[in-house]
C-alpha cells in the first residue's frame, strides 16, 4: 500500500527544495522513475537527483537482472543511483550495481544475515560490500568525496 499520494510527494519534494534538502528517492518499480523525472520536470525536485532502486521489496520491482536494468535504463544519465536488494541477494546486488555503473547500497536495514544463521553487524556488511567492490577493481570513496558527488553541505558537526 503507497500512502504518499502524488499531491503529498510533491507538498514533501517542494519544501525539501526549498530548504536545501537532497531527498533520497526510492524507486520501486519503473513508474517511480518516471514520476520522479517528472517531478524534476515540473522543478519540484533538482535536476541532479540520488535514487535508490530497491530491488526484491515484496510487490515492488523483483530482483531479477532483467528487471534490474530496465529500472537502470530508466534512470536519467545526470543521477547518481544506487542499488540494493533485501536479504541474502543483497551483496549480488552490491556487484551488480558497480557493473550496471551504479553505487552501492548495504546496511541492516535491508539484510540481518551475514551468513546462512549468521546475524551480521551494520560494519561486517559494509566491510564485505567493499571486498567485493575493490576486488571487481572499483573504487570506494569516502564521506567528503560523498558530499562533493552528491552536492551535499556539511551542516552539522559530527
Amino acid at each position: 500500500v503507497m500512502t504518499n499520494t502524488p499531491g503529498m510527494l510533491r507538498a514533501m519534494g517542494g519544501m525539501m527544495t526549498a530548504l536545501g534538502v537532497k531527498p533520497e528517492i526510492e524507486a520501486f518499480d519503473t513508474g517511480h522513475l518516471w514520476f520522479a523525472k517528472q517531478l524534476v520536470e515540473e522543478k519540484v525536485l533538482d535536476p541532479d537527483a540520488l535514487v535508490q532502486l530497491c530491488m526484491g521489496v515484496p510487490w515492488g520491482a523483483p530482483d531479477d537482472l532483467n528487471t534490474f536494468m530496465a529500472m537502470v535504463n530508466n534512470v536519467p544519465s545526470n543521477w547518481n543511483w544506487s542499488a540494493f536488494s533485501i536479504g541474502r541477494n543483497q551483496m549480488a546486488y552490491a556487484a551488480a550495481a558497480v557493473l550496471a555503473g551504479g553505487n552501492v547500497r548495504v546496511g541492516l536495514e535491508d539484510n540481518l544475515w551475514l551468513d546462512k544463521g549468521v546475524l551480521a553487524t551494520n560494519a561486517q556488511l559494509v566491510e564485505r560490500a567493499v571486498s567485493i567492490v575493490s576486488n571487481m577493481g572499483a573504487r570506494v570513496i569516502g564521506p567528503d568525496e560523498v558530499r562533493k558527488k552528491l552536492n551535499l553541505t556539511k551542516r552539522a558537526p559530527l
